[in-house]
């Protein structure tokens, strides 16, 4: 699925100018790849924001510049609420890309009714995949999935001609048996107090002895 994006070119760079930008509702972004040039862009924020929310990848520039790219980076403030910067990696509809892509779990464990819990493990994926195909996440379902019995990255269906760039073995999810809780009725270990001094009480009457013969 594409992305539309409308792309102005910023003539103007740097970092009073890039400041001049957000402040004007823009999202500065750069374009490159496939040998040709740089090109500095500004992108309406509204549509930035709406591509980072669903996890957009690939998208369809269209304004000043025409040409499919694909979203390689996108810089965010210190607080990771505000959009920077974007980084565009022209692509064409023959070619596959390395991408590292989100791993979402659909269904309910077998194994839970069995007093299970079900531990994510792994939660993206590095894949070589054509850009035809490219999808913004792969999902797994885990509804067959019982008590100690996990799912690697060779059970994770993927996309058509995509291949794994890491190793299938992996393992994404299992269901597990929680661990025990103290049995009913354990006593707790009394931290130790401090020592009897063996001797002190006959001490103690020798004394109360002596005053009273006084």
């Amino acid at each position: 699925m594409k992305d539309t994006l409308s792309v102005q070119i910023r003539s103007a760079v740097g970092t009073r100018n890039t400041r001049r930008v957000r402040e004007s509702g823009l999202i500065p972004a750069v374009l490159y790849g496939h040998g040709e040039e740089n090109i500095s862009l500004s992108i309406p924020k509204e549509q930035v924001s709406k591509l980072i929310r669903h996890g957009g990848r690939l998208v369809e520039l269209t304004g000043e510049v025409k040409d499919t790219a694909l979203v390689r980076q996108v810089q965010w403030d210190s607080f990771g609420i505000d959009v920077l910067h974007l980084d565009l990696n022209r692509v064409s509809a023959d070619e596959s890309v390395e991408i590292v892509l989100p791993i979402e779990l659909r269904g309910t464990a077998a194994g839970t009714k069995e007093g299970g819990v079900v531990e994510h493990i792994k939660h993206e994926v590095k894949i070589l995949c054509p850009v035809v195909s490219l999808p913004e996440k792969l999902e797994l379902n885990i509804n067959s999935l019982k008590l100690n019995q996990s799912l690697t990255l060779a059970d994770l269906p993927l996309p058509a001609g995509a291949k794994l760039l890491t190793d299938p073995e992996d393992i994404i999810v299992h269901c597990v048996t929680p661990k025990a809780e103290l049995e009913e009725g354990a006593v707790a270990p009394v931290e130790p107090g401090e020592p009897e001094v063996i001797g002190r009480k006959k001490e103690e009457e020798g004394d109360e002895a002596a005053e009273e013969k006084k």
